[in-house]
């Protein structure tokens, strides 16, 4: 049995432009749990300099709301070590790693952060990584790179440079089993699968954006990226235990204490067998639930 990490409630992760304004001064209203300050694809070569310099403050602006503040940084490695450089704060509470190459890739970059955290007054293990998976390379180093430092707490595959190198169609069907398989080697490190089932590279249609995401939850995911404003409040009510799976796994503990003290190990509750691994799911469910329930509360008491 994998031994659980303390991981922190990142359902929801809404990408901003760290270089446009008029995104990063509305990014605290959105009731993002993270907001994703992007270095990389958003923004142009010839302003990656500059955007660099806008990091530490945007962080601080960006969480008036109570988010978490996570960057999104660039390769080659030359650039992720400036734009590490620039965001290792006490402000910015993660670093999601593109284009991940293998176990070694990791261990060097989180060498890289905590000599800056010990530098900057920083509690070492302060900034956590996020592990993008983007190649057939990486893909199969999935486990290697799961279990390759403490501050890693996440793992996702980008779809769109995946299928990419891979040379296939971005679909539900062909990204199936890559997801799937990703979502096995986190939790086999005790790390949150983040993403969704199917690509998400365009939106408006949001009854189907959330049948999509409830069915992401069901294989596993626990938070994923927002592209649209729009997405993180349907993000964060599907990856949230629902008022009805609360109330059952309660039933279920409550009944298993009244058995256990019976000298049961395992009963029925509406014709279903309960036993240790269902209990287990149940008491999972209500941890998160509670972990869900105090991020909330952060969220009200920093908007007041």
């Amino acid at each position: 049995m994998t031994a659980e990490k303390n991981l922190p409630v990142w359902r929801s992760l809404l990408y901003v432009p760290v270089n446009v304004d008029k995104y990063v001064d509305k990014a605290h209203t959105r009731g993002a749990d993270v907001v994703q300050l992007d270095l990389e694809d958003s923004v142009p070569p010839a302003e990656k300099d500059t955007a660099r310099t806008l990091v530490e403050k945007a962080a601080a602006r960006v969480s008036r709301g109570g988010a978490d503040v996570v960057v999104r940084i660039n390769r080659p490695l030359q650039m992720a070590v400036r734009d590490l450089e620039a965001s290792v704060c006490a402000g910015v509470h993660g670093i999601a790693v593109t284009k991940v190459e293998g176990p070694d890739h990791i261990r060097l970059l989180d060498e890289l952060v905590s000599d800056l955290e010990q530098q900057r007054g920083l509690p070492i293990g302060h900034t956590k990584f996020i592990a993008m998976i983007e190649t057939p390379a990486s893909y199969f180093n999935m486990p290697a790179i799961a279990a390759s430092a403490g501050r890693l707490v996440a793992m996702s595959i980008g779809g769109e440079d995946f299928a990419s190198e891979v040379g296939m169609e971005p679909t539900e069907e062909t990204l199936q089993l890559p997801k799937q398989t990703m979502i096995y080697a986190a939790k086999s490190a005790g790390l949150m699968p983040f993403g969704y089932i199917a690509s998400v590279a365009s939106f408006g249609d949001w009854d189907g954006f959330r049948r999509m995401v409830r069915r992401s939850r069901q294989f596993g995911f626990m938070g994923a990226s927002c592209i649209h404003p729009g997405q993180v409040p349907i993000v964060n009510e599907e990856y949230t235990p629902s008022v009805e799976e609360v109330a059952y796994a309660r039933r279920i503990i409550e009944e298993d204490r009244k058995q256990a003290a019976a000298g049961r190990g395992s009963f029925a509750i509406d014709g279903k067998m309960i036993d240790i691994p269902v209990i287990r799911r149940a008491e999972a469910l209500l941890r998160r639930h509670e972990a869900i329930a105090a991020r909330e509360a952060r969220k009200r008491a920093a908007t007041g």
